[in-house]
């Protein structure tokens, strides 16, 4: 009989660039958003498919999702974790969610 294994969740750091959508909840006059998430996935690639289709229930447009690895990765790379990070990384993790950490609005010059 063959043994089952489970792919262990791991949690990503994504920033999701949005375009405008009716109801998105941006200040008027921006023309989009620079949202910083933490995504859990078996991999990058599930983390930022699931960081889209949250995005999209959410009534938002995303346009493109950059990937900047797990928390061992960004630790090797020398990244800086503040506390507060680490939390919502934690709640994400219990959550098996996308947690949305920060909304940016950008503006057309």
């Amino acid at each position: 009989m063959e043994k089952i294994t489970k792919n262990k969740q791991i949690i990503f750091t994504l920033v999701a660039e949005v375009g405008r959508s009716k109801g998105d909840g941006l200040p008027k006059n921006a023309s989009g958003a620079a949202l910083m998430c933490y995504a859990s996935g078996i991999d990058e690639a599930e983390a930022v498919r699931e960081t889209i289709a949250v995005l999209k229930i959410s009534g938002m447009s995303p346009l493109n999702v950059s990937g900047y690895g797990s928390i061992k990765e960004r630790i090797d790379e020398g990244h800086d974790i503040e506390d507060h990070e680490y939390e919502l990384m934690e709640k994400a993790m219990k959550e098996n969610s996308v947690v949305i950490s920060q909304i940016t609005p950008l503006f057309e010059n």
